[in-house]
């Protein structure tokens, strides 16, 4: 999907107008194999911002290659210069190429508090791969879990150019400066914020309806609750009449409202986000056309490969191949 200027025009002034504050929180070289758990959403509050109802989370891949996910949820792949995002600081995976035992990862740190950035060395010695931690905070809806506004963990890719050039200067500088504590250095303040920032952008560029429309679906009464099953359940069959439903609304009215606020009606939306959701799984995972097909809600492959030919003008299968720096490793495992 292309965004048109004027709406990342727009998109680059709310997200600035987020209140994010954070700190990278560790440094990473792991060799092949190895896995690791992170702690709950309930843990990292504790034990990174007490005062927060809850996190953001994020892995930039300063090297190599890894998998990424939350309970029950798909393994993405991510490679250098990727930036893995668990929006809701979901309890969380990750791991190498090689089978190893997920360790849960406190039993690798010292014992917070850290005076200097921590540096995780783990595995079992083979191909190595480095990632940096961060977290951040921020009441906005778009980080409200019981919204899923977005995915509870994605792989954002930088297109070759400047972001992906400012996102690999932000992982040199993080490797080199080594010092935590985030509010000593207002560099090392700033950093956290600024990479979150510019992920939002690639990420939030193909949604739908992507301008103050969507951002204010999110604080409407009658838009919001039925975003969130959307988002949630994405495979179901949706009826206009179901999602009515679930706001008390007649077909007619909640119809009016997402062509009023969204530009659309309810199902164009949710054809439009399965197709988001698609492109996701097709750049980050080796699932087949088919597996993809059936995780956003399609029947058949043929289904599905006639809709996203519509949406991109190019089957599903070619669309993987022209990606840039595709992950070409099969999956294992679950």
């Amino acid at each position: 999907m292309t965004q048109r200027p004027a709406a990342w025009t727009t998109l680059n002034a709310v997200l600035q107008g987020l209140r994010l504050d954070g700190a990278l929180f560790f440094r990473a070289e792991f060799t092949e194999g190895w896995a690791y758990q992170s702690p709950t959403s309930d843990q990292l509050v504790r034990i990174l911002r007490p005062s927060a109802r809850r996190l953001i989370i994020f892995h930039i891949v300063a090297g190599g290659e890894c998998w990424a996910r939350t309970r029950g949820g798909e393994r993405l792949w991510a490679r250098e210069g990727d930036v893995v995002v668990v929006p809701y600081g979901e309890q969380h995976s990750m791991g190498g190429s090689e089978t190893a035992e997920e360790v849960p990862i406190l039993d690798l740190l010292d014992p917070p508090p850290w005076r200097a950035l921590p540096m995780l060395r783990h595995g079992a010695g083979g191909g190595r791969t480095d990632i940096v931690c961060g977290y951040l905070h921020c009441d906005h809806p778009l980080f409200n879990p019981d919204l899923q506004a977005l995915p509870p963990l994605f792989v954002v890719r930088p297109p070759e150019g400047p972001a992906a050039a400012w996102i690999r200067s932000s992982i040199d500088y993080a490797l080199a400066a080594g010092s935590p504590t985030p509010r000593t250095d207002p560099t090392a303040t700033k950093l956290p914020e600024l990479v979150l920032l510019e992920t939002l952008r690639l990420h939030l560029a193909a949604t739908p309806a992507i301008d103050t429309r969507w951002l204010a679906a999110l604080s409407d009464p009658v838009l919001a609750p039925v975003l969130a099953r959307m988002h949630a359940a994405p495979d179901r069959r949706w009826s206009v009449q179901q999602l009515a439903d679930t706001v008390a609304v007649s077909r007619s009215a909640l119809d009016e409202r997402f062509r009023q606020v969204l530009g659309r009606s309810p199902i164009r939306y949710l054809t439009d986000w399965r197709m988001h959701l698609a492109e996701n799984l097709l750049a980050t995972t080796r699932h087949s056309v088919a597996a993809v097909a059936h995780r956003v809600g399609y029947d058949s492959e043929e289904a599905f490969s006639r809709a996203f030919k519509r949406a991109h003008s190019t089957a599903p299968g070619a669309w993987r191949r022209e990606q840039p720096g595709k992950i070409v490793r099969p999956e294992m495992g679950p």
